[in-house]
């Protein structure tokens, strides 16, 4: 996708509220200055996870459906071609797919393989040993990377130990296939962003880091998965941050001005750019209520109004 075509495409809308005085947020077009982002937007696809679920979108679709909100890059979940990770023609079909929208294959989110801090070493083998069919199919799709998760610990020493070994080892596999390895704050000890910047500063491998996600600091839920015990987010970000080889723009609610309720995304913006980090921004609408593809939209225009600003 040629960026500047894009963002020169909203310069009429633009100057629409500019005469009129419409608000920017919630008249369906994307309003912000004539100027380049410091970063990519990519799509992350767990925001369909609906639709996916429901079979009233493919696994296939993707691209097409991410190019239509003009994103640059994709960013899947296995959990949406779960039994394809060895499925070559598959993975080539997927790779056709993103070349002919003009998209990048970004990374793959790893689910339901195992937990990768669990004390138990038998276990703990056993996810690490699922992960590497993903590796190899994120290096298949060109991708830059895996994400994982640092589930399973019980107490905070021992699931340091546990994460440490499980990344390092997943860390050497991927090395020679220019794949990195990122944690994502998802729940649990993951969402400590003290616990998370430690495991980081201590793991020694150059293709292991983070993928800092605006939301998920909610360490423990209660029976109703209400979270009962979360993080400072943006402590938690700014703690996650330094390691970043990716971003997640978490939305799950919005205003009748287009604005998240949960997040505040200037700070979060601001951090980032601060920070120097300019590569893919992924949009994830992580919500199971309401119009998937009307949070798409808010998210990235919202996105893109915070970027902007900063």
């Amino acid at each position: 996708m040629q960026r500047r075509k894009f963002i020169s495409k909203t310069i009429q809308a633009t100057s629409l509220v500019t005469m009129t005085g419409i608000p920017a947020f919630g008249m369906g077009n994307l309003n912000f200055l004539n100027k380049d982002l410091f970063f990519k937007i990519s799509l992350a696809q767990w925001s369909f996870h609906n639709a996916l679920r429901a079979g009233k979108m493919d696994n296939l679709d993707f691209a097409a459906k991410a190019r239509s909100f003009d994103c640059e890059g994709l960013e899947y979940v296995n959990q949406f071609f779960m039994d394809k990770a060895q499925d070559k023609k598959y993975l080539a079909e997927m790779n056709n797919r993103a070349k002919s929208e003009g998209v990048a294959n970004v990374l793959i989110m790893i689910d339901r393989e195992g937990q990768l801090a669990d004390v138990d070493s038998k276990k703990r083998l056993e996810a690490i040993e699922n992960h590497y069919k993903w590796i190899d199919a994120a290096h298949f799709l060109g991708c830059h990377a895996i994400r994982v998760n640092l589930g399973g610990g019980v107490e905070k020493e021992e699931a340091t130990k546990a994460a440490l070994d499980s990344l390092q080892q997943l860390s050497d596999y991927s090395q020679n296939s220019g794949i990195n390895i990122l944690v994502e704050n998802h729940g649990g000890f993951s969402s400590d962003g003290l616990w998370l910047s430690n495991i980081m500063k201590n793991v020694d491998r150059e293709n292991c880091g983070t993928l800092p996600d605006f939301g998920n600091f909610c360490i423990k839920k209660n029976k109703e998965r209400e979270c009962i015990e979360e993080y400072d987010k943006y402590k938690g970000f700014a703690e996650i941050l330094p390691f970043a080889k990716g971003v997640s723009a978490k939305a799950i609610a919005f205003d009748q001005d287009g604005k998240e309720t949960t997040i505040d995304y200037l700070k979060m913006m601001k951090m980032v750019k601060d920070f120097g980090y300019t590569g893919f921004i992924g949009i994830e609408y992580g919500t199971t209520k309401g119009n998937e593809e009307e949070g798409i939209k808010l998210t990235r225009d919202l996105l893109i109004h915070a970027g902007l600003q900063v």
